[in-house]
């Protein structure tokens, strides 16, 4: 998948107000949007080597928007944005052994009126139309495969981590996966690693121990649990579902 473009090269140098960044940028300092809402734990060293894309839309507050940081041992992706995009595109390929038996999907699913899922994967034509809400319980012979997907940053010492702030949202996605398992159907956590440094994936216990336990739980119910690391060059990232990432709860 394409990076945004053009992508120019500065030194990161601060992160304030969780979206702005100040970036050193030809010897100049230039504030970049910063799509990410975690902490972004051991990702930010000052004047590390940076990476940004340029839009000049008149009508952006911001020209410029933080794509990736350079950390000692990988760098590392930080547009959260771009985790849904290179799952859904790593789906399209084929990328993933256990998802080439699905042969519809949908993005962005709303399944009731407090649930909305990343995607949505079926296996025979069942007529739906893609623009109108799936309503599971009128396909009552057909299973779907709801995945949520979350992207990460965080890693120490070749072990990546999940979340880097407590996330009360993504504690009620863990929730709302295991009711559709006990509805008959199949759910997914998909974790993507936007860094090239990790063999390893854990939740993050000490960042947020209920997290840590409703994903345990989750496994034990039957929901899916997969993480991928990236590829990631200047202009390019993909999904590299063929590098084993190691999953301990």
């Amino acid at each position: 998948m394409l990076i945004p473009q053009p992508i120019e090269e500065g030194l990161f140098l601060k992160r304030y107000k969780r979206f702005f960044a100040d970036i050193n940028f030809n010897s100049k300092p230039v504030i970049a949007h910063v799509p990410n809402t975690g902490s972004l734990k051991t990702c930010l060293n000052e004047n590390a080597l940076c990476r940004f894309s340029v839009n000049n839309d008149p009508s952006r507050k911001l020209k410029y928007t933080l794509q990736s940081i350079k950390t000692p041992s990988s760098w590392v992706g930080v547009n959260t944005a771009l985790a849904n995009s290179l799952v859904w595109e790593a789906w399209e390929k084929q990328k993933i052994p256990h998802w080439q038996k699905y042969k519809f999907g949908k993005k962005e699913v709303k399944v009731s009126e407090h649930t909305r899922f990343d995607m949505t994967f079926w296996q025979k034509d069942l007529g739906i139309n893609p623009k109108k809400k799936i309503e599971p319980i009128m396909y009552k012979n057909d299973s779907f495969h709801f995945v949520e997907v979350k992207n990460v940053t965080m890693a120490i010492d070749g072990v990546a981590y999940f979340p880097d702030a407590v996330t009360t949202r993504g504690q009620k996605h863990l929730i709302e996966l295991m009711k559709w398992v006990d509805s008959g159907h199949t759910s997914e956590i998909v974790f993507v690693i936007q860094r090239t440094d990790c063999d390893q994936f854990s939740p993050a216990k000490e960042i947020d121990p209920e997290y840590a336990r409703l994903l345990t739980e989750a496994k034990n119910k039957g929901v899916i649990i997969s993480a991928y690391a990236c590829k990631i060059s200047k202009t390019i990232i993909e999904l590299a579902p063929s590098k084993k990432i190691k999953i301990v709860l």
